[in-house]
């Protein structure tokens, strides 16, 4: 069974310094059909106009993936971080039992587009940690390159969490392939350009929710970047 969640139908708004689509319920938007899936609790699509960004805050008991599109975000937080994440980036941040940073765009004169990720843990109180790493795109064109589990296999960051996070660039026409253990679930989101998942057109912007299907069929129609997440 794959549920298509249309990119349209998604909440956020324009802020001025921020443009942002939230997947899921988040903020001041709510819907009570799409509160996440499975372990996935937030997918948020943001435009940071040059020089902005989101100040010092605190989270806890979260995993979060920063995942750039265009541009670079600087991060920083209380353990002492601080660096730039820019496309190509695997990165997390294991809130854990409490953490502050912040993500500003150190661009004086170009916006960053990017998507945050937020993947409830396994428990709560894990110790606050960061981990960022370089994924070339040689690595992805034509291929899923797993970039973020719960084991750091093939070099992924780690997560606390029974999930895989594999990200794909498509030329026209290539197609990959994935199979789906036994009780899995799948996310498709759609970073850029637009593909077909079993047949069915998805475009920039649009996620699917995928069950009882063993194996998933990503073929790109035109250039694309898609998120496939691989979840308990």
């Amino acid at each position: 069974m794959i549920q298509i969640r249309r990119g349209e139908e998604r909440g956020g708004g324009d802020h001025g310094w921020l443009k942002t689509h939230h997947t899921f319920s988040f903020d001041q938007f709510y819907d009570s059909r799409w509160m996440g899936f499975r372990s996935l609790r937030v997918i948020n699509e943001d435009w940071v106009a040059a020089g902005q960004g989101f100040p010092a805050h605190p989270h806890r008991d979260m995993e979060i993936i920063t995942y750039i599109l265009e541009g670079g975000i600087e991060h920083k937080d209380s353990l002492g971080t601080s660096s730039i994440i820019r496309p190509g980036d695997g990165q997390r941040m294991s809130a854990g039992r409490g953490i502050r940073h912040s993500e500003m765009n150190p661009s004086p004169t170009e916006p960053v587009h990017m998507l945050q990720i937020w993947i409830t843990p396994d428990r709560s109180g894990h110790e606050p940690s960061y981990e960022q790493k370089a994924f070339p795109e040689e690595e992805k064109r034509g291929k899923l390159r797993l970039i973020a589990s719960p084991d750091g296999d093939d070099g992924s960051v780690t997560i606390h969490q029974d999930a895989r996070l594999y990200v794909s660039l498509l030329a026209p026409g290539q197609r990959v392939q994935h199979e789906l253990g036994q009780g899995r679930h799948g996310w498709l989101q759609i970073a850029k350009g637009a593909v077909e998942l079993n047949g069915q057109k998805l475009v920039q912007g649009d996620g699917a929710a995928i069950s009882e299907e063993k194996t998933l069929s990503i073929r790109g129609p035109e250039p694309a970047e898609v998120l496939l997440f691989d979840l308990a």
